[in-house]
């Protein structure tokens, strides 16, 4: 395998299309990874990562992102940043620090605004309307305001057998002002290491975080697990924790990519998505489903696809 792509949901599958041009080039794993993702959080329909993210229960928009180089296992990441456009790139820009490669709030801000990053509002109307409907609906029928936490995470291998992995989100639709979930927190969100592979996870942060999972999928991995048996493993076995200690748990998927460009997928729900490319295998969205603790999937049909975008684009109506 020369190179390869894996990533959450449907959202990802422009951004890795686009990737693939710069790795069949002989691009780096990292150009891969940040070309991808800020094509993700450009686009202003996907409402959980970037421009037009979901905001906080203020109505601020307020971004995490994180950047991981597999070789050196250098991390970058931010938590919290508003109003500065592509947190991925100053994500991948902390990861060159030896020293405060994560950075929150205001210091983030600071720092973005220290190093030239683009100074963008990224509350757009159609998000404040998402935010005036669920509030609505929050108040008026009871409904959870805590509704949309999809991730973007990605991994690559490049020709030279590096890897990379990168997250991007806006986090918990009307979370708590400074509310952080896993996807900047290395481990959890996100691990890779290139004598390995890597791992991302989406879904409900604050369980996902309970389990470390993407460090457990390469630690399973590193043991000689193949990706796919890795990604089930762990995933039910977190499931099986939570419910076992708390009763219940949330939405946990993940995606995952070994040195060899062989890769597995895991979720405990329904209807989980994931893109994935290879040298051999044209950009892809797969759709999920949960079997007795066992995730299987399948090629989205045009149907889907078509059924996707019309849902994301479509007009927001008040009851």
């Amino acid at each position: 395998m020369k190179y390869a792509m894996i990533a959450t949901w449907r959202m990802a599958v422009e951004g890795i299309t686009s990737s693939k041009q710069i790795l069949e080039k002989g691009g780096t794993a990292g150009d891969a990874i940040e070309n991808a993702i800020k094509m993700v959080e450009d686009y202003p329909f996907y409402k959980s990562v970037g421009y037009g993210g979901l905001p906080n229960e203020d109505c601020e928009v307020e971004l995490d992102a994180a950047y991981m180089d597999g070789d050196t296992l250098d991390i970058g990441a931010v938590a919290g940043i508003k109003d500065y456009k592509n947190p991925i790139s100053i994500a991948r820009k902390l990861s060159k620090e030896r020293f405060n490669c994560f950075l929150v709030g205001a210091g983030a801000e600071a720092y973005a605004h220290k190093e030239g990053f683009e100074r963008v509002n990224m509350l757009t109307d159609r998000a404040k309307m998402h935010y005036q409907k669920r509030r609505k609906e929050t108040i008026e029928k009871g409904l959870s305001p805590y509704d949309g936490h999809d991730t973007v995470g990605m991994i690559a291998l490049d020709s030279e057998k590096k890897m990379v992995a990168g997250t991007s989100t806006s986090g918990l639709f009307m979370k708590k002002r400074g509310r952080v979930g896993d996807s900047p927190l290395s481990g959890s969100g996100f691990y890779v290491d290139s004598e390995v592979g890597g791992a991302s996870a989406t879904g409900l942060g604050e369980d996902l975080m309970k389990g470390c999972i993407s460090y457990e999928i390469v630690r399973l991995m590193k043991e000689g697990y193949h990706p796919q048996e890795a990604a089930d493993k762990a995933v039910e076995d977190l499931n099986a924790e939570l419910k076992k200690r708390r009763g219940k748990a949330g939405d946990l998927s993940v995606v995952c990519l070994n040195n060899k460009g062989e890769f597995g997928v895991a979720t405990n729900i329904d209807g989980f998505s994931f893109s994935v490319m290879t040298d051999d295998m044209e950009p892809t969205v797969y759709v999920c489903k949960n079997v007795n603790g066992k995730t299987t999937y399948e090629v989205a049909s045009e149907e889907w696809l078509d059924a996707y975008l019309k849902r994301i684009k479509s007009p927001i109506t008040f009851d």
